[in-house]
């Protein structure tokens, strides 16, 4: 799925151990306050986590995401939603342990199914989730967004050659005191917002430059995932969406 690729990439390259300090500030040094950023995020158990793509590339795909709203977890668990670029519509996700529900709007069935059928589509499951589990295909891709583990992986193996980050004036982000950490990394400009007061964890972290745009934020660590999940009445069993797209 793309979300989780992107979203991967993004979490790779802006809390990679590549951007080692280079200043000492006055009570924690540069790398010292990535490093426990970092540590912090790896040993999260979950985590509400944002990101807003409005690169070139993205923002002219139907199929790149140019935001996610993802509460999740270690156990693949999550609730949230994502927005296609270039009108491809959004789309809701919810999973708990292998059930899978995600709920598409009609700009999305349009975009995704061809020709003038995406209205039929649309209309049939307006305002429902496609409901089925991890072993079928078509919910598999969308399930693999949730895997808090995997984007953890994805941190703890970056092992690039290092580079400088430097240590900003102490500044603010959605009301919490932070410390900006700026390095460039493939001539981009990344910044990583660590929280002032320990525990020092990463709340936002930016890219910028090159046709590149993008903002990652972190939020309720270690708060749990909502386990609501759709009724019955609310759901359409996936198999009945295949046989709908078979016949498109």
């Amino acid at each position: 799925m793309a979300g989780k690729a992107l979203i991967c990439m993004a979490a790779a390259l802006l809390l990679s151990p590549v951007l080692m300090a280079a200043d000492d500030g006055d009570d924690l040094t540069a790398r010292q306050l990535a490093d426990q950023a970092k540590d912090e995020f790896l040993d999260a158990d979950s985590v509400h986590l944002k990101l807003t793509d409005r690169s070139t590339d993205t923002r002219t795909s139907t199929t790149q995401p140019t935001s996610m709203d993802l509460t999740l977890d270690r156990d693949g668990n999550c609730v949230g939603s994502m927005t296609m670029g270039s009108h491809g519509g959004s789309v809701e996700i919810i999973k708990q342990g292998a059930e899978v529900w995600m709920k598409p709007d009609a700009d999305f069935w349009k975009a995704q199914v061809p020709g003038g059928e995406g209205d039929a589509v649309a209309e049939l499951f307006k305002n429902r989730y496609i409901h089925g589990s991890t072993r079928d295909a078509m919910l598999k891709g969308m399930a693999d967004t949730c895997d808090l583990t995997s984007f953890q992986k994805e941190v703890a193996g970056d092992e690039d050659e290092a580079k400088t980050l430097t240590k900003g004036a102490e500044t603010t982000v959605d009301g919490t005191k932070v410390i900006p950490l700026k390095g460039m990394e493939d001539g981009k400009q990344a910044v990583l917002y660590v929280t002032s007061d320990a525990p020092h964890r990463l709340v936002k972290a930016t890219q910028r430059g090159d046709g590149t745009d993008l903002t990652l934020t972190f939020t309720e660590y270690d708060k749990p995932v909502p386990t609501a999940t759709p009724s019955a009445d609310n759901s359409v069993d996936v198999d009945k969406l295949q046989q709908e797209l078979q016949n498109v």
